[in-house]
């Protein structure tokens, strides 16, 4: 397989009122050919959000900008640009993470989530800053993450998403390691 030098060309969503974000990694191929994030019909994140903050899956880019807002939930990747194959998260080198201070003094984020350990092991790299919200590692909703389903995922993810929600602890990691 060959690399390729690929950067992202969507921006994050959010507003002001956002209070958890959300991070991948980097788009895989499909959603990079779709300009939004999670577009692999494969991929269990709208399922996932969907059955944690009820409503049907949003189908259209402006319905998931809008639930995802309605939620208060940004939503963003932690490279700005990197090599890559394909959409494999495994191959990511080369690396230039975003600059997470466009969301973090826009929006009131009181907890960041990274969705998989590769989005959280790229985030402590290179976006960790001092004095930002704290930061939980997610199981990621990839259909490569098989050894969960989506049952057990939209569990773990409700218990961080919820608990954080409401000022309560949350669970999982919240320090890189």
């Amino acid at each position: 397989m060959e690399y390729t030098h690929v950067t992202h060309t969507f921006g994050p969503v959010f507003d002001a009122d956002s209070e958890v974000l959300i991070l991948g990694s980097f788009p895989s191929v499909k959603s990079r050919e779709n300009r939004f994030y999670y577009g692999h019909p494969q991929n269990r994140f709208w399922k996932l959000l969907a059955g944690i903050y009820g409503g049907g899956v949003p189908a259209a880019i402006e319905d998931k900008k809008s639930f995802l807002l309605r939620n208060r939930i940004a939503l963003w990747d932690v490279i700005a640009s990197c090599d890559i194959v394909g959409s494999s998260d495994s191959s990511i080198r080369n690396v230039t993470g975003n600059d997470m201070n466009v969301i973090l003094e826009k929006a009131r984020i009181r907890g960041i989530m990274a969705n998989g350990g590769k989005a959280y092991q790229l985030f402590c790299r290179y976006c960790l800053r001092e004095g930002q919200p704290p930061l939980y590692k997610l199981p990621s909703t990839s259909p490569a993450n098989a050894a969960w389903n989506l049952e057990r995922l939209t569990a773990a993810w409700r218990e961080t998403l919820l608990a954080d929600a409401s000022g309560a602890a949350a669970k999982g990691e919240d320090a890189c390691l």
